[in-house]
């Protein structure tokens, strides 16, 4: 078998990469939600009420912008209600409403994830998360500091 180069490697990376998100929307609409709604609420279900919008958009890698927006569409539909917290901070919580709609539509997606990482053997599990983090890490170094010379220059 020939030896792929770097850029062919990257490009099929990139393609899986794609192609998992491609996934993930196809589920979100199928529940009859948007992306962003359906992480919202995902990520509810995972971390439990209470949490802050920051703590969505860190997970997500979604802008403060976008989940706001999400956050305030499922308000006004009584999906979410907001509490105040210290300061300026406002716990975003799970409406019986919002619980029930996460059980209905979100828990079978959740259950579906599960069940397919756990069609993995523990070593291809431990592997996955393993390459997988190692990747980020050294994304994460050269985003920087490109990051960093492009705002020098």
């Amino acid at each position: 078998m020939e030896e792929q180069d770097s850029g062919e490697l990257l490009r099929e990376y990139n393609g899986l990469y794609q192609s998992y998100d491609d996934i993930c929307h196809d589920i979100a609409l199928a529940a009859g939600m948007s992306v962003t709604a359906f992480q919202i609420l995902y990520y509810l279900l995972e971390n439990g009420d209470g949490c802050l919008q920051r703590d969505i958009c860190a997970i997500t890698y979604t802008s403060k912008q976008t989940i706001h927006s999400a956050i305030q569409r499922l308000r006004d539909q009584g999906i979410l209600c907001l509490r105040p917290g210290k300061g300026r901070n406002m716990h975003i919580h799970l409406t019986e409403a919002g619980r029930q709609l996460a059980r209905e539509r979100v828990l079978p997606a959740i259950r579906l994830e599960q069940a397919v990482f756990e069609a993995l053997t523990p070593e291809e599990s431990r592997e996955l998360l393993r390459l997988t983090g190692k990747y980020l890490d050294l994304f994460r170094q050269k985003a920087e500091q490109y990051i960093n010379e492009a705002k020098q220059g």
